[in-house]
């Protein structure tokens, strides 16, 4: 694999780490622009850090967060801030840009940003002003496309659909910044085929990166519910291993595989148990590659049409969701600084 750790280490120089922090923002499919309950699967304690304390301010954040990997690294080149909970390009573009500009700004060691989002919250705005931090410093967009099929995001309340992964990524596409993927496997209702015709538009789309990530239920979410009434099964370890194998030969081989699996705190997590043995997962993926002799990309087919090729759309960003970014006013979230 093209794995995320030698990719920083051959930019850098050295051990980068990534930050998390929480700017307190919200999704759209939580505060009724598009949809109400958020994600069937989300409750973002259960996937960042800084969800799991009282919020601070930025900075505080990621100061605290740097500090933590000093003490437990000898040595770290530098460090990303990673705005990971709910949706960080969903507020007001003037307010975002400050926050992102504080990160940058706050450590020398600081070399760039990671922005978790949805395809449905970049409208051109906010397009142009993450390419504008990008001509000066490293930028990721990553994006919760979480598979291609349309009934697959309506299970999961995403409220929106494939055709706006495409809208977002054909006009994000060559701007100076990394496009990372957020790929779910073990939806139910998906096969095993449709989960290979996801792995086939990482290199129709021209991703620069991936993240794959196993289903898994935490408490207090309606896929948590399900799993405990028995309702949904989630996937089994050796059905994941070979199944994130089969994807990873059908990916460009240059595309850079940020993460192979997904797993909660085990106070949080209820299945399955087997994502919390990472570092087991990552070996028993990486002999499966051996046995079959093959490695990420050995069956990558390429696209009819060169992701560089492919015409640059309108910006199809709704409405309602243009209208809390482009123009409301400041929205009362986590201070950025005193």
């Amino acid at each position: 694999m093209n794995s995320f750790g030698a990719f920083l280490k051959r930019k850098f120089g050295g051990r980068t780490q990534r930050v998390s922090i929480d700017a307190g923002f919200t999704c759209p499919n939580v505060d009724g622009a598009v949809a109400r309950g958020g994600c069937n699967f989300c409750d973002n304690r259960s996937f960042s850090p800084s969800r799991r304390v009282r919020l601070r301010q930025v900075s505080e954040q990621l100061q605290s967060g740097m500090k933590s990997v000093r003490d437990r690294y000898d040595k770290v080149a530098s460090f990303i801030a990673y705005f990971q909970p709910a949706t960080n390009t969903y507020a007001p573009v003037e307010q975002l840009q400050e926050v992102f500009e504080l990160a940058l700004s706050l450590d020398d060691q600081v070399v760039g940003l990671a922005i978790g989002t949805r395809p449905d919250c970049v409208p051109e705005s906010v397009l142009s002003m993450i390419e504008q931090l990008a001509s000066d410093n490293y930028v990721s967009v990553e994006y919760g496309m979480q598979t291609i099929h349309d009934e697959g995001l309506v299970w999961m309340n995403r409220a929106h659909n494939h055709a706006d992964m495409v809208n977002a990524m054909d006009r994000s596409r060559g701007r100076g910044f990394e496009c990372c993927a957020h790929v779910i496997l073990g939806i139910p209702g998906e096969s095993h085929a449709m989960m290979m015709q996801t792995a086939a538009e990482i290199g129709v789309l021209g991703f620069d990166a991936v993240k794959i990530h196993n289903l898994y239920a935490v408490k207090g979410t309606p896929l948590g519910q399900q799993v405990i009434d028995g309702e949904i099964k989630m996937m089994e370890r050796d059905d994941y291993v070979q199944t994130v194998v089969d994807f990873l030969e059908r990916i460009p081989p240059e595309v850079v595989v940020e993460r192979i699996s997904g797993d909660a705190p085990r106070n949080f997590l209820i299945e399955p148990l087997w994502c919390l043995e990472k570092s087991k997962l990552r070996i028993e993926i990486e002999a499966q590659f051996r046995r079959r002799g093959t490695m990420q990309g050995s069956h990558f087919v390429e696209p009819d049409v060169a992701p560089a090729n492919r015409p640059i759309p309108d910006d199809l960003t709704p409405l309602s969701i243009r209208k809390q970014i482009e123009t409301r006013g400041r929205l009362p979230v986590l201070k950025i600084q005193d």
